[in-house]
């Protein structure tokens, strides 16, 4: 996919691209988690679109407002306290420079693991600058969005009718899940002449690889969704609810049933954006491919088998808008 954009150059702004406007915001489907049709609002949401929105999660947004609030002391500290936690190697703080192969945005991030738990890990021996209680509350969460990740995974197993309802949910759950959790800052977007009419790319348009992603953010816009071809649309935000996102590992587990859906953040907001995000993947040995009972008779891999490892590898090395899952595609299968 082609992005139309072109770099800023002006003092930190250099090489940061932008892009055109998008496209009104586009009708995101809503998964009310109280609800007995959740299961079927969320396969259909996953076949058509990759992302849906989930409200009545249960979930205390009390306590995230405190662990967002907690986070922006880290982010508010001056760049050479925030730069003693960096840089991310994989895990830190990062500004700007995104991945090792020369994306970059208008963001600076935390990137914590989730393997083993927050909880157990000493906060200086990674990141001398972020405290014990950021520490400590991000951990928290991530126990409480997983558990809801994995809620969503299990009907999304019942939607497919395969044998075993935890066959995804167990792979996020498993003690050596490879998952992660990223928070990230957008500051407001800066008054430059030369973004008149255009937007600055905050991160640049690129689909997770993992299997399933969860992300929550404040009430600042900036998210967006490929709707098809080069066609862009903002998704209006919500901070009340929880988006969810299908990663590329859940494309080929369901074999091309459920779609991997491309995303960007643009600063276009004159407020700062701050999400956060929970990356949920598999064991680094795990194999992906397609489940038990969910191919047809005859029917043709679209993938060849891969571990986690092999394909979170290769994604480290390729830049964010590549189409990674290209590289795994079975020669013999139908172009999709």
């Amino acid at each position: 996919m082609v992005v139309l954009s072109h770099p800023i150059v002006d003092g930190n702004l250099t090489h940061i691209k932008t892009c055109k406007a998008a496209a009104n915001a586009v009708s995101i489907p809503v998964v009310d988690l109280s609800q007995s049709g959740a299961k079927t609002v969320i396969f259909e949401a996953c076949k058509e679109l990759g992302f849906f929105k989930v409200i009545n999660h249960r979930i205390s947004m009390d306590f995230v407002t405190q662990l967002e609030s907690e986070a922006m002391k880290f982010f508010k500290l001056p760049p050479p306290e925030k730069a003693k936690s960096g840089p991310p190697n994989p895990f830190g703080y990062g500004s700007k420079v995104i991945g090792p192969n020369g994306d970059v945005g208008w963001v600076e991030y935390l990137l914590f693991s989730t393997n083993p738990d927050l909880a157990s890990r000493n906060p200086s021996s990674a990141a001398t600058g972020i405290s014990e209680t950021l520490w400590e509350m991000a951990n928290e969460y991530v126990s409480a969005v997983r558990e809801m990740a994995c809620e969503v995974l299990e009907m999304i197993a019942d939607e497919l009718e395969i044998p075993t309802r935890e066959a995804l949910s167990r792979l996020i759950r498993n003690q050596k899940s490879d998952s992660c959790f990223r928070i990230n800052h957008y500051p407001a977007r800066p008054n430059l002449p030369a973004l008149t009419g255009r937007s600055l790319i905050g991160f640049g348009e690129h689909t997770d690889p993992q299997i399933i992603s969860v992300l929550r953010s404040n009430d600042a816009s900036g998210l967006q969704i490929s709707s098809g071809g080069s066609r862009w649309v903002a998704v209006p935000p919500d901070h009340g609810a929880f988006f969810f996102i299908v990663g590329d590992s859940l494309q080929v587990m369901t074999n091309g049933r459920l779609r991997s859906v491309r995303h960007r953040v643009v600063a276009e907001s004159v407020r700062p954006r701050v999400s956060m995000i929970y990356f949920g993947g598999a064991p680094l040995t795990e194999k992906i491919t397609a489940l038990e009972g969910v191919m047809e008779e005859g029917e043709e891999s679209l993938y060849r088998e891969f571990t986690w490892c092999e394909y979170k590898d290769s994604a480290y090395k390729s830049r964010l808008g590549d189409d990674r899952l290209s590289l795994f595609q079975n020669s013999a299968a139908p172009a999709q």
